[in-house]
């Protein structure tokens, strides 16, 4: 097979967002690996979009409509007049109401799905959206930072054209919202790696299966504090092999969260980038067609070496460890370099417990005796960013709001937005286009 065709979606405002003083969550991250990228010189071995803004109408794909109507007009200036909806759906000190609270979302979902709908045309074998990965919001309520499952939201769009999607999760944290989501079917199985016991959100026990259609298509590997690339290596790749055997998916969609990176701020795992980046690297040699989302990660200097680090795995490009000059490069001193050493923290994961675990698993998967068979059916109606049908942003704001002036988005659709970068004979590769 040749080289894998690599789309990545950046929305340059991303940066721009909020969750307030404090806050662990700081999407400003994500502008971080996207100036790293820059000055590797990723982007010119991939093709770079800026993420559609989802409308409130697709978000209810999954999300009920009361709650993406609550999301979409609830604002900083408003919310006290919102005091029974924020305390329903769970918008509180975790997941606080911020400026454009709704417009991150329309990115992040708009990314993925977005995504979910190149993977699908088979216009690219590997999509990458760092925006994405917010794994543990709910049907009706926001949680542990996230506001939008635009996992589920890519999952729904990859399930019009394929049988049997797998979601893995190497985010410190189990993948609540998307097991919950899918725990009773048997065309998407979800496979968790995490920290177990007293941590967020609680979930994520061996024994949590699935349950009817849905029995042993839900995987949980419960993990403990402290365990190292060997250790990571020793039970994932063997997982995901038989996983990928018995299962059989037709496309994959993985959730790179960096909190389980060492020396996170939120996490307790002892992994290093390389050995984060195992899992990527290990996911694309399937050669199934592959979305890479973002997630969890609080360090985020070590959270934008990382998913840089990561896309340069989904590219096959070797990554000098020397940190080029970029808009942050104050942030990675004082060694200035890609890759840093695991610290000597514990690893509290015995072998023992590790096998067990793993042959919990392998019995689940034992019992799958092949691969579902899916009944032919109508392919619902693509998500089609920018298609024929779509109606174009300004076409709807003006039917919405006719009064009121149009925004950026509208203004950049009639001409190339900065996102949308390509060489110039005077660039250099190493200027900033933030």
């Amino acid at each position: 097979m040749g080289k894998q065709r690599v789309a990545y979606y950046y929305d340059d405002e991303v940066g721009n967002f909020y969750y307030g003083q404090g806050h662990p969550m700081k999407p400003h991250r994500i502008r971080m690996a996207h100036s790293l990228l820059l000055n590797y010189g990723m982007y010119k071995k991939m093709e770079v979009y800026r993420p559609y803004l989802m409308s409130e109408e697709e978000m209810t794909a999954f999300h009920a409509d009361d709650y993406i109507h609550f999301l979409q007009h609830v604002s900083t200036d408003t919310q006290s007049d919102y005091t029974r909806e924020l305390a329903r759906y769970n918008c509180d000190v975790d997941c606080p109401v911020f400026d454009g609270l709704f417009k991150f979302c329309q990115m992040s979902a708009g990314g993925s799905v977005g995504g979910a709908y190149k993977l699908n045309r088979g216009s690219a074998d590997i999509v990458v959206n760092w925006a994405g990965g917010l794994h543990h919001a709910k049907k009706s309520e926001a949680s542990g930072f996230c506001y939008v499952n635009d996992i589920v939201l890519a999952i729904l769009e990859l399930l019009k054209h394929k049988q049997r999607v797998l979601y893995i999760d190497i985010d410190i944290h189990h993948g609540d919202g998307v097991e919950e989501a899918f725990y009773t079917t048997d065309r998407v199985m979800t496979l968790s790696f995490h920290k177990y016991g007293e941590f967020f959100p609680g979930t994520g026990s061996v024994r949590d299966c699935g349950y009817a259609r849905g029995r042993n298509y839900a995987l949980n590997f419960p993990l403990h504090d402290g365990i190292d690339d060997d250790s990571y290596e020793s039970i994932f790749k063997p997982v995901v092999a038989r996983v990928m055997e018995v299962y059989r998916p037709e496309a994959v969609v993985l959730q790179c969260g960096a909190d389980s990176l060492s020396g996170d701020r939120l996490g307790c795992f002892n992994l290093s980038i390389k050995g984060h980046g195992m899992c990527v690297e290990y996911m694309k040699s399937f050669n199934v067609p592959l979305l890479v989302l973002g997630g969890g990660g609080y360090t985020i200097r070590n959270v934008a070496r990382c998913w840089a680090y990561e896309t340069g795995v989904c590219l096959g490009e070797a990554m000098d460890n020397t940190i080029p000059y970029n808009d942050y490069y104050e942030y990675y001193g004082p060694n200035y370099t890609l890759h840093l050493n695991p610290t000597n923290m514990e690893n509290q994961n015995s072998l023992a417990y590790l096998e067990r675990t793993k042959s919990v698993l392998f019995e689940y998967l034992r019992e799958i005796e092949s691969a579902p068979s899916v009944q032919f059916h109508e392919a619902a109606r693509d998500f089609t960013p920018g298609g024929p049908d779509a109606p174009s942003e300004r076409e709807r704001h003006e039917d919405t709001q006719p009064d009121v002036r149009i925004g950026q988005y509208m203004v950049d659709e009639q001409r190339e937005h900065a996102s949308e970068y390509y060489d110039a004979p005077a660039f250099d590769g190493n200027a900033s286009l933030m």
